[in-house]
């Protein structure tokens, strides 16, 4: 399992020109699984995520928690992430979870991101427009495997 974990000062998503989440200062997640992920993936990237100091102090320095600031996630599913370019010039997507497996994921991932944070959601396998201002510019890439 993959999160891209971007600090923003504002985030959105669009479907077919339907505005359907936003949030302003907070995180964007874009969240990818493979093969064999689990709950313990989730469970650990949920862990990692809301612990993660990325925020600053009063003294500038990335020493808070999404916990701490008490903002709002927007998590988007992007099996992308799992995309392999180590042959030709256009990415393989084989190492990413097949959607009907995904979804499952997807849904307990954002389910337990909301018990400790408030997490609005894309629109799994949608064709969405994703805007998003990054703060610093800070993004994490993290890995459950790693």
């Amino acid at each position: 399992m993959r999160v891209i974990v971007q600090k923003c000062l504002n985030s959105s998503v669009k479907v077919e020109e339907k505005m359907i989440s936003s949030i302003d200062k907070g995180l964007l997640i874009l969240v990818g699984f493979t093969h064999d992920d689990t709950e313990k993936d989730i469970d650990y990237l949920v862990k990692k995520i809301i612990h993660l100091r990325i925020f600053e102090d009063e003294n500038h320095i990335m020493n808070k928690s999404i916990l701490d600031e008490k903002k709002e996630i927007l998590c988007i599913s992007q099996f992308t992430l799992y995309g392999d370019t180590t042959k030709g010039n256009r990415p393989s997507y084989y190492n990413a979870m097949k959607a009907e497996e995904a979804i499952l994921l997807y849904d307990l991932f954002c389910q337990k991101l909301n018990q400790f944070v408030i997490t609005k959601k894309g629109v799994f396998g949608a064709d969405m427009k994703v805007h998003l201002v990054n703060d610093g510019p800070t993004t994490i890439l993290i890995d459950s495997k790693k």
